[in-house]
C-alpha cells in the first residue's frame, strides 16, 4: 500500500467519499508531488457516479487525461467551447469545473480537448441521442427519467408503416412514417391522429412509437393514429417562405390521404399537430390558420415567428387546445418568444398548459414530455363499468394546475350525476384521492369520503415533501385513473 493511498483512507476514513470536493483539492495540493496521482487514483476511483454531485445541487465535472487544455459544452452553454473551461490539478492529469445546477436538471454535455476534439465523458454512462450522435447526460438526483421512452416487450405495440407522399403544392416526395395502435387490426374504432414535425427524427430520437405504446398500455391515453411527417426543405416549411404551400400540403393531401386509407376521427378535438423548435413553429402556424383541421397543437422549446403570436393576439379566440412546454437553458433567443406567448393565450382564454423544466434544447427533454400533451388532447375513456355492463364515460379526473407547482396546486374530478355508479341522481359515491411518491408510498390523503355528484377542486399544499415527481389516483366506484405531477422546490 503506497504512502499517498494511506493518507487517503486516513483522509476519508470509512466511506471512501465523505469529504468534499473542495477538501480534496486541498489535500491534493498541499501533498508532494511524488504523493498526487496516487491521490487522485484513490479519489476517482472512491467517486460513486460521474459527474460528481454534492449537496444536490453542486456539480464537478471530472475529466483525466493528456491535454493543453479541456472545456464543458452543452446545454447549459449553447454548447460553447469557451464557456465552461476546465482547471486543471496542479501536476496532475486531472482537469475539472464546477458549476451549480437545480437538483432535477436534466442536461447534454460533452467534453472538448486541446480545443477541436469532442468527447463523451468516458466515465459516465449515461448518454442522450441527438441530432447530432450521442451525448453525455447529467441527471441530478431529483431527476426522475421517463420510464415511457424505453421499449417493454411485454405490453401490445403498435405498427410502423412508411409510405412515399407526393406533394402537388410543393413539388416534392418524402417517406412518411404511419403509427397504428396496437388495436387497430382486431377493432372496427375510428381513432384520434396526432401528426409529428420532424417526424422520422420523434422515432428515431425521440421513441415516440415507445411513448405512444406504453401510455396506451398504462390507459394513460385512448388509442392513436400517429403520422411522422419529415420536412425536405425543414426552414422554408416550417418558419419561412413555404409555410403556406407547406400547410397547404398537410392539410389538402397528407391527412385526406390518411382518412381514405385508415379508420380516423375526422372533428377537430380528435386531431393534433406537434413539434419542436421550428417545428413547434409550424404546429402553431397550422393551429391559427387551419384550427378546423386540427383542435390540438403541441409546440415544444418553440420559434414563435411575429406573425404567429400577433395573429393569436389580434384574432377572435379559436377552438383550440394548446400545449407548450420550454428548457430553462433553452436557445436564448427562444426562451423570451415562449414565455411571452404564454400571456397571450392567457389572455384570450384559450385552454392552455404551459411547463418549462430545467432541461436544455433537445430531444432528452422533447421526449420526456410528448406523454404531458398526449394526455391533455386525447385523455383515456374511462374504464369504469356499471352492473348492466355499460362503459362509464362521465368520471374525470383532471390534470394539476399549475404543474410544476410550488407552493401548491389544484387538482379537480368530476362525478356525474347520471352515472349509473351513483344509483341515481343525488346519490353520493365513495371517493378516494391520494398522493404517492415514485416508489409508491402514499404520501398525501386529499379525500376519503363519500362525494355528491359534481366537479370537486383540492388544493393540496404539499409541506415537508422534497421536489420531485409524485403521482395522485382518483378512485370511486369502479373508476380509477393516475396522473403525475411536479413539485419544484
Amino acid at each position: 500500500m503506497t504512502k499517498a493511498y494511506i493518507i487517503w483512507l486516513a483522509l476519508f476514513p470509512c466511506t471512501l467519499y465523505s469529504q468534499t470536493f473542495q477538501h480534496f483539492l486541498d489535500r491534493v495540493n498541499s501533498a508532494t508531488e511524488s504523493e498526487r496521482t496516487a491521490i487522485v487514483d484513490s479519489f476517482m476511483t472512491a467517486v460513486p457516479s460521474f459527474p460528481l454531485v454534492e449537496q444536490n445541487t453542486t456539480v464537478h465535472f471530472l475529466y483525466r487525461g493528456s491535454a493543453s487544455n479541456a472545456s464543458v459544452p452543452g446545454d447549459a452553454n449553447n454548447w460553447s467551447t469557451t464557456a465552461f473551461p476546465m482547471s486543471r490539478l496542479s501536476t496532475t492529469d486531472l482537469w475539472y469545473h464546477t458549476r451549480t445546477f437545480e437538483s432535477h436538471a436534466r442536461l447534454d454535455y460533452k467534453f472538448v480537448v486541446n480545443g477541436s476534439t469532442w468527447i463523451l465523458d468516458p466515465r459516465n454512462p449515461n448518454t442522450c441521442l441527438g441530432g447530432f450522435g450521442p451525448n453525455s447526460e447529467l441527471r441530478m438526483p431529483s431527476y426522475v427519467t421517463a420510464p415511457e421512452i424505453q421499449y417493454y416487450p411485454g405490453i401490445p405495440h403498435g405498427t410502423l408503416r412508411d409510405t412515399i407522399v407526393y406533394s402537388g403544392a410543393l413539388g416534392n416526395s418524402r417517406t412518411i412514417r404511419i403509427y397504428t395502435p396496437p388495436n387497430y387490426e382486431s377493432s372496427t374504432d375510428s381513432f384520434p391522429v396526432i401528426l409529428f414535425h420532424d417526424g422520422l427524427e420523434y422515432v428515431t430520437l425521440a421513441q415516440a412509437n415507445n411513448v405512444i405504446d406504453y401510455l396506451i398500455s398504462q390507459n394513460r391515453i385512448r388509442p392513436v393514429i400517429a403520422v411522422f411527417v419529415p420536412p425536405v426543405n425543414r426552414t422554408a416549411e416550417y418558419a419561412g417562405n413555404q409555410m403556406t404551400q407547406f400547410s397547404s400540403f398537410l392539410v389538402n393531401e397528407v391527412m385526406p390521404s390518411l382518412d381514405a386509407r385508415y379508420r380516423t376521427r375526422r372533428n377537430p378535438a380528435s386531431r393534433a399537430t406537434l413539434g419542436a423548435s421550428n417545428g413547434g413553429n409550424i404546429a402553431l402556424w397550422l393551429g391559427l390558420n387551419h384550427s378546423a383541421a386540427f383542435g390540438n397543437v403541441a409546440a415544444q422549446s418553440s420559434n414563435i415567428i411575429s406573425s404567429i403570436s400577433s395573429g393569436f393576439q389580434s384574432s377572435p379566440r379559436l377552438d383550440l387546445k394548446l400545449y407548450l412546454d420550454l428548457g430553462t437553458y433553452d436557445i436564448p433567443q427562444l426562451v423570451p418568444l415562449v414565455r411571452n406567448f404564454v400571456p397571450v393565450l392567457q389572455s384570450k382564454g384559450y385552454s392552455h398548459l404551459f411547463y418549462e423544466y430545467h432541461e436544455g434544447h433537445s430531444w432528452g427533454n422533447w421526449r420526456a414530455h410528448i406523454d404531458n400533451a398526449l394526455e391533455m388532447f386525447f385523455p383515456p375513456t374511462p374504464n369504469a363499468v356499471s352492473e348492466n355492463g355499460e362503459v362509464i364515460k362521465e368520471y374525470r379526473l383532471e390534470q394539476n394546475y399549475p404543474n410544476p407547482f410550488n407552493p401548491t396546486t389544484t387538482i379537480r374530478f368530476s362525478l356525474t350525476p347520471f352515472s349509473p355508479l351513483l344509483k341515481g341522481e343525488g346519490t353520493g359515491v365513495s371517493v378516494s384521492l391520494k398522493v404517492y411518491d415514485m416508489l409508491g408510498r402514499e404520501v398525501a390523503i386529499l379525500v376519503n369520503e363519500v362525494n355528491q355528484p359534481g366537479t370537486h377542486t383540492i388544493q393540496w399544499r404539499p409541506d415537508g415533501l422534497a421536489s420531485g415527481v409524485y403521482l395522485y389516483r382518483l378512485d370511486a366506484g369502479g373508476f380509477s385513473q393516475t396522473k403525475r405531477m411536479l413539485l419544484i422546490r
